[in-house]
């Protein structure tokens, strides 16, 4: 699919965050006990640290406002008399956050001197601003082994890494020497390929001997977007993913950031990987979908099977009905879909039934089987629900009008559902059934929702072929030819060149697609929905469309939010009215 020439990278998504630049303080608090909620900070001391190089210090005595036990006194020599003069903590805490403001907070047991602050902020009533923190403590314990460190104490640490600051029991002294040690770990954590905050907050024990092991099937990775394939001896393959680094991405699979049981599994089997560089994000993303339902990789859980997508389908026969199928065939039928789940596409056809008088029986009903008397009844027909047809109640041509009503809701005017299903729910929460009006809500919200996704789909399938172009990160273009909804080309523009001639050789030479029946004929409907997240994105623009590319007037789409919101709204109310406390 891509041409040759040089990848471009989409995005910075998967570099992460390099420690050099990130900032870091390291707080050490001091205070009259060991409980957040009972006792209080009688100091604060804190360092801003950024690429090895101290940017600022943060120190002061805090009135706690109690008396400070005398064993505290012991322990780190701060007397009553000492904290008279001092700031309480409602002065002090207002000037710490503006200093750690946008930093990464870093302590020695984070939870204790978190759990201080925290409580600290909820007593003023001010809202914690949640940074990302670093606890030394445990990554020493994830870094270091019993030979080399007995414990992960702040005095053993500081002896180990020779820190420049004794550690004694006072916040700022402390600090200063848990930021040696963060260092320290730094150093340490860097053997294990852990380079950037993402890794480093995620990281959580050594790498197994076989990622260790395995680490040089990462070494010829090339550094550009794509796909990666993970294979055991005999070629099989066992995992397929993405990324906009290739080599960083696979690399990861080999450090201590990558935890996931499966993951460790599959590298211990794991005997090459084979890499597709792609030209644009999008081209990896599509090449993912297509590889792990052609393949189905063991260890891969989302996208496997594509093939079990159902549909709701209004049959093309005298009296057509709504039937559930797993597969569009070229005939007369009118499909609704793709829904993820078989009780969806019930739910779906339920609210359709509301509307309209579909015959709701699974037999084959034609002219001769009703005049022979050879058709069954139901008791649909005696309660209203159905024209009953099978017994000859109903004719042809009227039964054909319902048979028009329903094909013109599921190909674009959704109206009547829609109406049909608020009459209901209204009247059933005005008589308080709650549970019965939710049980609407939730077939009108299937509805809505798979008609939503079809006409989407069926949108994009119409369009016999459309050329778009989206800024790339060098300065140049991505390219992408999508013929009746499938990718059939993706392509790059270099910064500064004429695009045209690059379009019509991307065009030449992309996929010849034919169409077909259905909202999804030539693609999965979630390569479909990749294709339009892509064109939705900023800065894409159309270069060619031929054909017509728009959502009916009265279609799912335009009262998608509405329904969104009132499946939210009806959730409220009826929390609210069954006097539960809201969530």
């Amino acid at each position: 699919m891509a041409p040759e020439g040089p990848a471009v990278q989409g995005t910075l998504d998967d570099l992460g965050t390099p420690l050099i630049g990130v900032t870091f303080v390291v707080v050490d608090l001091e205070t009259t006990g060991g409980s957040a909620r009972d006792d209080a900070i009688t100091e604060i001391g804190a360092v801003k640290v950024r690429g090895g190089e101290v940017l600022g210090e943060f120190g002061t005595l805090v009135d706690p406002g109690v008396a400070i036990p005398p064993f505290i006194t012991v322990l780190t020599g701060i007397t009553q008399q000492m904290v008279v003069a001092a700031p309480r903590i409602e002065q002090v805490l207002p000037a710490f956050l503006e200093f750690a403001r946008g930093a990464v907070l870093v302590a020695h047991n984070a939870p204790f001197d978190i759990g201080f602050l925290k409580a600290a902020c909820a007593a003023q009533e001010r809202p914690w601003p949640a940074p990302a923190v670093v606890d030394t403590a445990d990554l020493a314990r994830r870094l270091l082994t019993r030979d080399e460190v007995p414990n992960c104490k702040l005095s053993t640490l500081a002896r180990f890494f020779r820190t420049a600051t004794e550690p004694c029991h006072r916040a700022l002294a402390d600090a200063k020497a848990t930021v040696d040690v963060l260092h320290g770990l730094f150093e340490r954590a860097g053997a294990f390929g852990v380079e950037s905050l993402e890794e480093l907050t995620s990281f959580s024990r050594a790498p197994t001997p076989e990622q260790r092991r395995k680490r040089h099937l990462a070494d010829a990775v090339p550094a550009a977007p794509g796909v990666y394939i993970f294979e055991d001896a005999r070629g099989e393959p066992l995992y397929v993913g993405k990324s906009g680094r290739l080599r960083t991405r696979v690399r990861s699979y080999f450090t201590a950031s990558e935890t996931r049981r499966g993951v460790r599994e599959m590298i211990g089997i794991a005997e090459r990987v084979r890499t597709i560089v792609c030209a644009s994000a999008l081209e990896a993303e599509v090449r993912e979908l297509r590889l792990i339902a052609a393949h189905k990789p063991r260890y891969n859980r989302r996208s496997r099977h594509p093939e079990r997508a159902v549909w709701l389908k209004l049959t093309a026969e005298a009296f057509p009905r709504l039937s559930i199928v797993r597969e569009v065939r070229d005939d007369e039928s009118v499909y609704l879909g793709p829904f993820g789940s078989t009780r969806l596409a019930e739910e779906a056809r339920a609210a359709v039934h509301d509307a309209v008088p579909l015959r709701q029986c699974t037999q084959r009903l034609t002219l001769r089987v009703i005049s022979e008397g050879r058709a069954g009844t139901c008791v649909l027909g005696e309660l209203g629900r159905c024209g009953a047809p099978c017994e000859g109640r109903q004719s042809p041509e009227e039964y054909a009008e319902h048979a028009a009503h329903a094909r013109t809701i599921l190909t674009g005017d959704v109206r009547p559902v829609v109406a049909a299903a608020r009459a209901r729910i209204d009247r059933l929460s005005e008589q308080l059934r709650y549970e019965e009006a939710a049980a609407h809500r939730d077939r009108l919200a299937a509805f809505v929702r798979g008609a939503a996704r079809c006409q989407r789909l069926s949108s994009l399938a119409g369009i016999a072929q459309l050329v778009a172009a989206r800024p790339a990160f060098d300065g140049g273009w991505e390219l992408h030819v999508v013929r009746h909804g499938r990718l059939a080309a993706a392509g790059t523009v270099p910064p500064h060149a004429h695009p045209m001639p690059y379009v019509d050789a991307l065009v030449a030479t992309a996929e010849t697609v034919r169409p077909g029946p259905g909202a999804a004929p030539r693609a999965s409907a979630e390569e479909m929905e990749c294709v339009l997240r892509w064109l939705d994105s900023p800065g894409v623009r159309l270069v060619e469309v031929d054909g017509t590319w728009s959502c009916p007037a009265h279609g799912a789409e335009s009262v998608r939010r509405w329904i969104d919101d009132a499946y939210r709204d009806t959730d409220s109310r009826m929390v609210e009215r069954a006097g539960r406390p809201m969530r």
